[in-house]
């Protein structure tokens, strides 16, 4: 589970290398595992909107800490990407967003409530966006589908949501 404190270490690679996971990240069988969202068009369209598994971990702070490693490889100039670390039955344990050599962590819900009202901001923004694009501005949609996206990552399975808020005040 979720070793104390959260180190973080330097990077050693440099800027732009993708980072190398250790080789034993390909183990399925590791409870947490680091993915990317993958929403473009020809993605949904060639239904492989599934996340890309980036890498698998034993411990929530090391899945952290791979998310770290992995924003450190993103170009400056890329677009930002969406990263989550599910669990083995792929229930949703954290996510952010990676860009600019660092993850700004989605804040989990903390009740049924609360996330009910995330999901309507998530579906009135997205209802925006649709309607942006048919009015000619695809980079305003694309940025309202992006917050909408950074509020889906606040629903975290209620299973996990104590101690994905633990996890991200010790990591501050």
């Amino acid at each position: 589970m979720f070793d104390l404190p959260l180190l973080i270490q330097p990077s050693a690679y440099a800027q732009g290398v993708p980072p190398h996971f250790p080789s034993g990240d390909t183990d399925p069988n590791l409870p947490f595992a680091l993915t990317l969202s993958r929403r473009a068009p020809a993605d949904l369209m060639l239904g492989r909107a599934v996340p890309l598994v980036l890498a698998h971990f034993a411990t929530l702070a090391e899945a952290m800490q791979g998310a770290i490693d992995h924003a450190e490889g993103i170009a400056p100039d890329a677009a930002t990407q969406l990263l989550a670390i599910l669990d083995r039955d792929e229930r949703l344990v954290l996510a952010g967003a990676a860009s600019g050599h660092a993850v700004a962590w989605c804040h989990p819900v903390s009740s049924a409530a609360e996330a009910r009202g995330v999901v309507t901001e998530a579906s009135q923004l997205r209802a925006q966006a649709g309607r942006a694009a048919a009015w000619g501005e695809p980079d305003l949609a694309k940025r309202l589908r992006h917050r909408a996206d950074l509020l889906d990552g606040r629903l975290v399975d209620p299973l996990w949501r104590a101690l994905a808020a633990r996890a991200l005040q010790v990591a501050a």
